[in-house]
């Protein structure tokens, strides 16, 4: 039992450092997810420039939570981390999406697959938003095609038939997408027809 004490310290010394390394990157994850969350409220408002300089802060989060857990590679792995990238690439989708430019690349993001498809999937949710705010507004412009984003996105999400373990429980989150495509297309179509039917009736009144 000579080097129990040794060995004993060696597992103080790499569990406490774990632990700090866990506690930074928590409130860095926490960052990220409360900057992307801002960035896509900022998307809702038209704040572009407001919402990119916060997913750009976001970004630098996410550097600092890798660099914290470069030396801890089960950490890299948590959930927390997950749902900080998940977070980030929901805001960053949304944001292109919604300005009608090409989508951001997992690898350029800096997020892994499962949280990128998880992020995807969400932007879905905040494309139905969008589309129902231009609803009210009386633009219906962009609505099919952002309707169309959706079920692009769904047809993505719906072929990656994988382990829970490896896609985060991605099926589930699938199939609340596919609620929401199908609550929004009813949206729409009824927005549609009221509007034709108000145009109608307008154009009887006229006649008149």
């Amino acid at each position: 039992m000579s080097n129990l004490e040794a060995m004993v310290q060696r597992i103080r010394s790499n569990l406490a450092a774990k632990d700090a390394a866990r506690e930074k990157a928590l409130r860095l994850c926490r960052e990220v997810i409360r900057s992307s969350a801002n960035a896509i409220r900022a998307v809702h408002r038209g704040e572009f420039d407001h919402s990119r300089s916060l997913l750009d802060a976001a970004h630098h989060f996410l550097d600092e939570v890798n660099e914290t857990l470069a030396q801890h590679d089960d950490l890299r792995y948590a959930g927390f981390v997950h749902d900080a990238q998940k977070e980030y690439a929901e805001g960053s989708i949304t944001l292109k999406l919604v300005l009608g430019e090409a989508l951001p690349e997992p690898e350029t993001l800096g997020v892994r697959y499962a949280a990128y498809l998880h992020g995807m999937a969400e932007a879905a949710g905040e494309l139905r938003r969008h589309l129902l705010d231009a609803i009210r507004k009386g633009d219906a412009s962009r609505c099919e095609e952002l309707l169309s984003i959706m079920d692009e996105i769904y047809n993505v999400l719906v072929t990656m038939d994988f382990p829970d373990a490896l896609t985060f429980g991605l099926r589930r989150t699938t199939d609340i997408v596919r609620g929401i495509l199908e609550k929004t297309r009813s949206d729409l179509t009824l927005a549609i027809k009221q509007q034709d039917l108000t145009e109608r009736i307008d154009g009887m009144i006229h006649k008149w």
